[in-house]
């Protein structure tokens, strides 16, 4: 049985929704990822988001908006999700494509422990397993 703990990256780093977009970019850029988990109060608060790299281009600075001025908060949109470490693939592949995400992150005991993103499925999943997931994904459906 593969768990969302075998496919996951580790090393997710949370910011907290007070945060800044400049600083989130900096965190995305020195941990080499696309999308932090945002939080109410850092570590320990609850999770309120999800925010990446897109969100940063096309919800501030496409808008003409100051990334040095704007919260990770501020972008914070519906409700976030997320899946337990030993939740099966089958299990983190219907999360995500029922709710058509591309990262989902990965908890145990109530504590972020990694992501699952599009390039650790593509690392640890069937050829037809992908080809599904991207087929229910993207679509325009």
């Amino acid at each position: 049985m593969t768990t969302a703990k075998d496919i996951m990256h580790t090393g997710a780093t949370w910011i907290p929704a007070h945060e800044t977009l400049d600083r989130a970019a900096q965190l995305m850029r020195d941990h080499r990822v696309g999308a932090l988990p945002i939080s109410e109060n850092g570590e320990q608060g609850r999770m309120v988001g999800i925010l990446t790299d897109r969100d940063i281009v096309v919800g501030c600075v496409a808008m003409g908006r100051d990334p040095s001025k704007v919260t990770a908060g501020e972008l914070a949109q519906g409700t976030p999700r997320w899946i337990d470490a030993e939740a099966e693939v089958e299990a983190v592949l219907e999360e995500m494509q029922t709710h058509r995400i591309r990262r989902l992150p990965v908890v145990e005991n109530k504590k972020l422990i990694g992501m699952i993103s599009e390039a650790d499925l593509a690392q640890h999943l069937s050829d037809d397993q992908i080809a599904c997931w991207v087929e229910k994904v993207y679509s325009r459906n």
